[in-house]
């Protein structure tokens, strides 16, 4: 098949363009000028330079393509002004899912979030992962990013319905794995904790996912998803507290794991006081009041629907660590 990606530059977006191009795909891939092209390096590609703001650029260089894969967002957990996280999320997905329609696209695969998808609420103390069903409460909506992506994916879901136009949403839970280049927030967790910059943790829940399992469910979703449907592109094994997860990443580096746990009204304080900072500084905060907010939550799912309707790969979680603790030591993240 012809496939366009859009976010190739990204972790998701370098791995999916690597696996599209294993299994004999052609690939055009939507880069900004000046991305960093490093998760790239080495594939054999064609690019189109521009940006996803740009209507005629996109249904231009969509013409004649099968598959497309609209990967690309922002993502950031804290910005001064968040206006153009709105305009590239949502009406950035707009415009490529539109161009991918009026091109005629066969198949088009929308990244979107676990963060659209209800969290788990404690049952007599214990916690069932969450399925595709499960509704965002507003509180859940705790940050920008979780709101310009649940705005997003309305955008894919009202062309569905609507304009008629092959979509199938995918959830991808906390990928983790080789070629994470800036990194992702999840994989600064495990940078840190290769640096011993993890004294302490705030008690919290992710699904842990192989980046590659991710990469492969969206070429499984443009083979085998059903349009206008969703899938959680996690790991069944992969719910975990940090706790856990730390003694995970112990056991596979030898690096003692953070014994102490922060209360997280302490972490909440904490981030507060990071933001104010950041404001006068225009630097990132360390720790985002979003982030804190987001650990109040076991972010838990189950990716039932993905396994048996896709056949999503199952890497184990331990495994995805180890490659992604192997790759950020051997490209320099972890201090010798």
């Amino acid at each position: 098949m012809k496939c366009f990606v859009t976010g190739a530059s990204g972790f998701i977006g370098s791995n999916l363009v690597q696996e599209l191009l294993a299994r004999g795909h052609r690939v055009k891939a939507l880069l900004r000028p000046g991305a960093d092209e490093r998760g790239l390096q080495g594939l054999k590609f064609e690019r189109a330079t521009g940006d996803i703001l740009d209507r005629n650029l996109l249904q231009r260089e969509m013409e004649g393509y099968d598959w497309c894969f609209h990967v690309a967002a922002s993502y950031s957990l804290w910005m001064r002004n968040y206006a153009p996280m709105y305009e590239i999320n949502v009406e950035g997905t707009r415009n490529v899912l539109e161009a991918a329609g009026k091109v005629g696209c066969r198949k088009i695969v929308y990244t979107s979030t676990v963060g659209c998808i209800g969290v788990p609420q404690p049952v007599s103390g214990k916690i069932t992962p969450a399925t595709e069903s499960e509704k965002v409460a507003d509180d859940q909506m705790s940050n920008d990013y979780k709101r310009s992506k649940f705005r997003a994916e309305g955008v894919a879901i009202d062309l569905f319905r609507k304009g008629g136009l092959p979509i199938v949403i995918v959830n991808p839970s906390a990928p983790i794995g080789p070629g994470d280049v800036k990194p992702t927030p999840t994989g600064q967790i495990i940078v840190d904790f290769l640096n011993r910059r993890m004294p302490a943790y705030l008690e919290t829940g992710l699904n842990w996912v192989h980046v590659r399992d991710v990469a492969l469910g969206h070429i499984l979703a443009a083979e085998k998803g059903r349009h206008g449907d969703r899938y959680i592109l996690g790991n069944q094994n992969g719910n975990w507290t940090m706790q856990e997860t730390f003694a995970a990443l112990e056991k596979i580096t030898g690096i003692p794991a953070p014994k102490t746990k922060i209360p997280y009204w302490f972490a909440l304080r904490v981030a507060e006081a990071n933001e104010m900072v950041s404001f006068v500084t225009g630097k990132p905060p360390r720790a985002p009041v979003a982030g804190v907010k987001m650990a109040k939550y076991k972010m838990w799912f189950n990716p039932g629907r993905a396994i048996r309707e896709l056949g999503l790969p199952q890497t184990p979680p331990e495994q995805a660590f180890a490659d992604a603790v192997a790759w950020f030591r051997a490209n320099g993240y972890a201090k010798k």
